[in-house]
């Protein structure tokens, strides 16, 4: 009897499928948005147990489409392979003239979201969103924007008010910074007129009182934030700046819905949650059709406003 119940616990063991050694590749430096996200999944899955090794590899350079182009040619058919990419890559695959796009890799989920914020220095004699827009209607070129990168997130949201608010896009004097540090300075310096970032980038110089924060590209209010979005402003702008992962091209039915029962557990756990909370990241957790349908959307609704800036021809 007892070598019947050792067997059929041996047969139950051998039963259960194996976890996956999963490398991710974060395309931009250490640091970053994109690399922190890569981190702290590697993290979870770990210590979650949804993968006993995970390996993270940073592939920088030109908005993610470096380490797109390399992943891509490097994992077909490879389910144990992952990258994050968001809604900056979408632009600089149309403004690069990439000749890979997210169409050549395995969308699998959008993991996080974070709303723009528009602020001017503390000094600054605009005081509301609508003086900010008066200025903009009246000479757009004399309002100069501190943001990132060319065709980025920041970009398309000063295109996207600009065209809300009756202004040629074309004609917006966007500055774009390296890096959020060099953005914040100019504005800190009195060097731009307004900035525009993600809500957490400005959150520690909102509260000091070194930056007035004018409004936010969020659908409806933000609990605990003094602002107006964009919307309520009369302008008809929303816009998040999302985080997703991706696997290799070529997967099979059976490898694809392997993987994404993966990430479905990392988004589902209590150890994500209290990651997400503890970084100020919203979970906007969105996979399978759904997530296609919107990934698409959104890659339509750029190359508009890219085309519509003059950034994409």
């Amino acid at each position: 009897m007892k070598h019947l119940v050792l067997a059929s616990l041996f047969a139950g063991a051998v039963a259960l499928p194996a976890m996956a050694d999963y490398t991710i590749i974060a395309p931009a430096n250490p640091g970053g948005g994109w690399d922190q996200t890569a981190r702290t999944m590697q993290q979870v899955m770990q210590e979650d147990g949804i993968s006993k090794s995970v390996q993270v590899q940073n592939v920088p350079g030109a908005g993610g489409t470096i380490g797109l182009a390399q992943f891509a040619s490097q994992n077909k058919g490879n389910p144990d392979a992952l990258i994050v990419g968001g809604y900056v890559m979408v632009g600089a695959i149309l403004t690069n003239k990439s000749p890979v796009s997210l169409k050549d890799v395995t969308p699998i989920a959008r993991l996080t979201g974070e709303y723009e914020a528009i602020v001017v220095p503390a000094a600054s004699p605009i005081k509301d969103i609508a003086g900010l827009i008066d200025a903009l209607k009246a000479s757009p070129g004399a309002v100069s924007w501190a943001g990132g990168s060319a065709g980025g997130t920041d970009h398309i949201a000063v295109g996207l008010i600009a065209k809300a608010a009756g202004v040629d896009p074309t004609k917006i004097n966007y500055i774009a910074y390296s890096g959020g540090g060099e953005a914040l300075a100019a504005l800190l310096g009195n060097q731009v007129t307004a900035g525009i970032s993600s809500l957490g980038e400005f959150e520690a110089q909102v509260k000091a009182g070194t930056l007035r924060l004018l409004a936010t590209t969020a659908p409806a209010p933000i609990d605990g934030v003094d602002a107006p979005t964009l919307k309520q402003a009369g302008l008809d702008v929303e816009l998040q700046n999302w985080r997703m992962v991706a696997a290799g091209p070529g997967l099979s039915a059976e490898q694809k819905a392997k993987v994404t029962a993966d990430i479905d557990a990392l988004a589902k756990s209590a150890n994500w949650q209290k990651q997400l909370a503890d970084k100020g990241w919203m979970d906007t957790y969105l996979s399978g059709p759904e997530f296609d349908a919107q990934l698409d959307q959104d890659i339509q609704a750029t190359e508009s406003i890219l085309r519509d800036i003059g950034l994409v021809k």
